[in-house]
C-alpha cells in the first residue's frame, strides 16, 4: 500500500518524429527539472515503440506525448498529448494533487 505522499515519477512516452513531443521539450523540457512538479515527479522518459516492462499502464499508450503519472510502478493517472504549456501545467497540477503526491521530505 502507497503512502501518501510517496514518491511518483511521470513517465513522458514519446517517439522519433513526433512534433508535439518536440515542442514540448523546446517549451517545457528545459525548465521542468528545476520546478516544484519535478521534485514531486521526476521525468522519465520512454520510447512508445519500447515500453518498460516496470510499469502497470492501465492501458497502453497511443498517442505521443503521453505523460503518466506512476507511483510503485502502477499508473495513477495519465496526460494524453500536448496542448500548450498552460494546459500541460494546469493538468500536471492537478493530476499531483489528486493522487497526493509531494516531493520527498516535504510534509
Amino acid at each position: 500500500m502507497a503512502l501518501p505522499g510517496a514518491a511518483a515519477d511521470l513517465v513522458m512516452v514519446e517517439q522519433a518524429g513526433c512534433h508535439w513531443c518536440a515542442q514540448w521539450n523546446e517549451e517545457i523540457g528545459p525548465i521542468y527539472p528545476k520546478t516544484e512538479e519535478a521534485a514531486r515527479a521526476p521525468l522519465r522518459r520512454v520510447d512508445l515503440r519500447d515500453l518498460p516492462d516496470d510499469i502497470a499502464f492501465t492501458s497502453p499508450p497511443v498517442f505521443t506525448p503521453t505523460f503518466v503519472l506512476v507511483e510503485d510502478g502502477q499508473e495513477l493517472g495519465r496526460i494524453e498529448g500536448y496542448a500548450g504549456d498552460e494546459f500541460f501545467w494546469f493538468v500536471l497540477g492537478k493530476l499531483l494533487d489528486t493522487h497526493d503526491v509531494t516531493a520527498p521530505g516535504a510534509e
